[in-house]
């Protein structure tokens, strides 16, 4: 998340989807709006002033919504889990210092703060665990909404990319996992809490680690120039998750091919010259399958990109058999809504097709 003076120059101050990014949701300076993402149809709208958090807690009528603090009612300190059926307000959580970010799954709601997280029961919103933090003023995070892999990514240093992850349904810290030299800009954990990935605020390189042990398994280079990294996104399985999607103040939309670089990282780790080579050195090695569209975004937009679904597909002509096509939804914060498909032949040649773009500032139900 950027902070409050990054967002000032963007309409939209804040973007998220839902659990399975079947739908998704903006806050504006003059309210928040929540949107099918396979129509592009407006299913809610609140004009009633500025919001920075808007969380959704799967197709459900419950929201959390923070304000902005441009009016005095709708401070930065105070979460509201709103009803839109009703159009009421169930309850309210007042804070000491701004809420940075809030994340939501059938049993838990998570509030992050700067220097502290909480933990509380979605039912009865008790308090169930408070955690201590280093500070992290742009409340970077990353949650696995799935019950039996239910995790939080924050981070664990303020000078080094390193991460805690915390069982949030069992109440204790998991590992920690040291991803790079520099602090964390970005994480993300697939569906099922099996993998996390990470991004430093060089954002040169992508790091993908296995949450059972901590260790790493397969990294990706970005770029050779430093870009800040607004977001990642695993695809939809909950195993092994196909694909890593990212987007950067360069404007690029950027995927990688998770199978074949976890394949070729195991097969390298069981030969005996592989496993004599540091993970330094591996770095430079880990397979290329990576793909770019560039000017996805103007550049230094802040953007926020999902991988909606991957379909493996076979194509009609005897030439070439598709491997697979992508979805991919991305919000960019200058008030667009795009949809791009990704297919990919056999020989991992990548085909990219815009679908949809509509404006995000003048939709209607």
């Amino acid at each position: 998340m950027a902070n409050r003076n990054q967002q000032s120059q963007y309409p939209i101050l804040c973007a998220s989807f839902n659990q399975d990014a079947s739908l998704f949701a903006i806050g504006t300076r003059s309210g928040f709006k929540l949107f099918d993402a396979e129509t592009g149809r407006l299913r809610y709208q609140r004009d009633i002033g500025g919001f920075s958090v808007v969380e959704m807690r799967f197709s459900s009528s419950l929201i959390a919504i923070v304000g902005a603090g441009e009016q005095p009612s709708l401070s930065p300190r105070r979460l509201c889990l709103f009803n839109t059926t009703s159009g009421t307000a169930l309850q309210e959580l007042n804070f000491l210092t701004s809420i940075l970010a809030v994340r939501l799954n059938k049993l838990r709601l998570l509030v992050i703060l700067q220097d502290q997280t909480f933990i509380y029961d979605l039912n009865s919103l008790a308090i169930l665990r408070t955690i201590d933090t280093v500070p992290n003023p742009r409340g970077v995070c990353a949650f696995s909404h799935h019950l039996d892999g239910s995790f939080l990514a924050l981070p664990a240093s303020t000078t080094k990319g390193s991460a805690l992850v915390y069982n949030v349904m069992k109440l204790h810290s998991h590992c920690e996992i040291h991803a790079h030299q520099s602090p964390l800009a970005a994480m993300t954990l697939s569906s099922g809490g099996a993998y996390l990935a990470t991004a430093s605020e060089q954002g040169t390189k992508i790091r993908v680690h296995l949450v059972v042990d901590g260790t790493k398994c397969c990294s990706f280079r970005r770029g050779t120039y430093p870009s800040i990294i607004f977001s990642l996104s695993f695809g939809p399985s909950i195993q092994l998750p196909d694909l890593l999607g990212a987007t950067s103040s360069s404007g690029s939309l950027h995927v990688f091919l998770l199978g074949s670089a976890v394949c070729e990282r195991s097969r390298r780790s069981n030969t005996i010259i592989g496993s004599m080579i540091p993970d330094s050195i591996t770095d430079v090695l880990d397979p290329s399958d990576h793909h770019v569209l560039h000017n996805v975004v103007s550049e230094g937009v802040k953007s926020y990109a999902v991988i909606r679904q991957m379909d493996k597909v076979a194509d009609s002509s005897a030439s070439k058999t598709v491997s697979f096509r992508a979805t991919i939804y991305i919000i960019s914060y200058d008030g667009y809504f795009r949809e791009y498909s990704l297919t990919m032949n056999n020989q991992k040649e990548p085909t990219w097709n815009l679908k949809r773009e509509f404006t995000l500032a003048n939709c209607n139900s």
